[in-house]
C-alpha cells in the first residue's frame, strides 16, 4: 500500500497477516493499533489502551487490504525478487548467534531492519553483533555467495540500504558467476 491509501479507521493486514486499524496519518508515516482483542474497549480512543505503533514508508508497502492482495504480492515477490533466501542451516546458525547474545542483546534494533549494499554490490544481512572493546562488530550473512562475514557497526550503517533493484542486480550477477 502507499501512504495515500491510508486514512484514520482503515483496517488492513500487516506483516505476518496481523490485522491493524489506522489511528493517525502523518507526513510520511501512519500509526495503527493491532486488532488482537475481542473486547471493543481496547479500541476506544484516542488515547487507546492498545499500543499504537508507527509504520514508516518501508513497512507500509508490506500492508494489504485483503488476504488475497497479500498472497498475490507474496507470489509476485517470490517470482521477481531474485533473493536466494536463507537455507535451514544458515537460519540455525543465525539464531544460535542471537541466543548467545541474549544476556546483552543488540541494542540498535533499527539497524536490523534493512539489509545493506556493499560497494561491490554484495547484499549484506545483519543478524547479530558482538562487542570488541568500546565498539560493536556486526555479524553478517551474504545470501548470494552463502558466506558469513563481520565488520564494524559504523562501517555497516554507512552503507546504503539495499533496495529491491540492488537484490535483482546481484541476482543477475550471481546467475552469470
Amino acid at each position: 500500500m502507499k501512504h495515500s491509501d491510508f486514512h484514520i479507521g482503515l483496517e488492513f493486514l500487516g506483516l505476518a497477516g496481523f490485522r491493524w486499524r489506522c489511528t493517525d496519518v502523518g507526513t510520511r508515516t501512519i500509526v495503527a493499533i493491532r486488532l488482537a482483542h475481542e473486547d471493543p474497549n481496547w479500541y476506544r480512543g484516542p488515547p487507546y489502551v492498545a499500543t499504537e505503533e508507527v509504520f514508516d514508508e518501508h513497512e507500509m508497502v508490506d500492508c494489504h487490504l485483503t488476504e488475497e492482495d497479500a498472497i498475490r504480492a507474496a507470489i509476485k515477490e517470490a517470482d521477481t525478487s531474485g533473493h536466494p533466501g536463507f537455507p535451514h542451516d544458515v537460519v540455525t546458525q543465525m539464531m544460535q548467534a542471537r541466543r548467545e547474545e541474549s544476556s546483552a542483546p543488540y541494542p540498535n534494533k533499527g539497524v536490523l531492519r534493512f539489509d545493506r549494499r556493499a560497494a561491490d554490490g554484495e547484499i549484506l544481512h545483519l543478524y547479530a553483533a558482538r562487542r570488541n572493546g568500546k565498539r560493536r562488530i556486526v555479524r553478517l550473512y551474504l545470501p548470494f555467495p552463502q558466506t558469513f562475514d563481520e565488520m564494524p557497526e559504523h562501517d555497516f550503517i554507512a552503507l546504503p540500504i539495499a533496495t529491491t533493484d540492488d537484490v535483482r542486480a546481484r541476482s543477475k550477477r550471481h546467475a552469470i558467476e
